[in-house]
């Protein structure tokens, strides 16, 4: 059975920091596409940054120069250090790997930014 856990998620006031985690298992993570998605109240899920299993990174225009996701494969994890933070960055973020036509989730972490 495969599963995704974040982890990292809180309430933080604007301009701050925080890292996000997420251990699948189930998988052969290092063979897997990483990536982070999060959905905001009343809107859709967005991409956020995902990283290739040989390390290509690429990320939404929001968060350019913010936030930097990065891998471990001897860890079997997945991190998005998120900086400078707004208001706007509120969401559930989720984890998501992929390889090929197989797809999972994670059941996503909060993320509150206060102004």
């Amino acid at each position: 059975q495969v599963q995704l856990v974040e982890s990292g998620g809180g309430l933080v006031q604007t301009g701050g920091s925080l890292r996000l985690s997420c251990v699948p298992s189930g998988i052969i993570f290092s063979i897997h596409d990483m990536g982070w998605y999060r959905q905001a109240p009343g809107k859709q899920r967005e991409l956020v940054a995902t990283i290739t299993s040989g390390s290509s990174t690429n990320y939404a225009d929001s968060v350019k120069g913010r936030f930097t996701i990065s891998r471990d494969n001897a860890k079997n994890t997945v991190y998005l250090q998120m900086k400078s933070l707004k208001p706007e960055d509120t969401a559930v973020y989720y984890c998501n790997a992929v390889r090929g036509s197989q797809m999972y989730w994670g059941r996503g972490t909060q993320v509150t930014v206060s102004s």
